[in-house]
């Protein structure tokens, strides 16, 4: 096999590695997020979030993708000295594969641990399942919006005494 084309099917080989680590770090964040959706009150889901495994997934891939590029946290470290500004300089770490899905990841692991303290909060307060699921759902889809209507639709603290 030529060197060239030994070079084409590794660049293949890292381009499913991308793939796979953007879809793994967004279907390891559904059991927890039906979980708290469909059963906010239930024991089980109560175990499953009292526990770091939501989002270990996504950080761990984060970390397996700076352990593959390196480069990235150079890129990151130096976006700031970019000639054309610091926005440039990180669209240019973001601009790649290993950029995109790192990004994805430490997001995808940023909203399901919103999410989690919203519906923490509202379990604390309370607040009515449906109220729970739709906050919930945006959590993760929509972060911003999780949160506003967490915000508008919550119920005062409950009082201990």
């Amino acid at each position: 096999m030529t060197r060239e084309l030994k070079r084409k099917k590794n660049d293949y080989i890292i381009m499913d590695i991308h793939t796979l680590f953007f879809v793994l770090s967004t279907l390891w964040v559904g059991p927890f997020w039906f979980a708290m959706m469909l059963k906010p009150y239930d024991a089980k889901t109560s175990e499953m979030m009292n526990k770091p495994w939501f989002f270990a997934g996504p950080i761990c891939i984060w970390f397996l993708i700076m352990i593959l590029h390196p480069e990235g946290l150079v890129d990151f470290a130096n976006s700031g000295s970019h000639p054309d500004g610091f926005m440039a300089g990180l669209a240019v770490g973001m601009s790649s594969k290993a950029g995109i899905t790192a990004m994805w990841s430490h997001m995808v692991a940023g909203d399901i641990l919103a999410t989690r303290w919203i519906w923490k909060d509202s379990i604390r307060r309370q607040n009515s399942p449906w109220v729970i699921r739709l906050c919930v759902f945006f959590g993760v889809m929509l972060m911003p919006f999780g949160l506003l209507f967490h915000f508008i639709f919550r119920k005062r603290a409950v009082s201990a005494g």
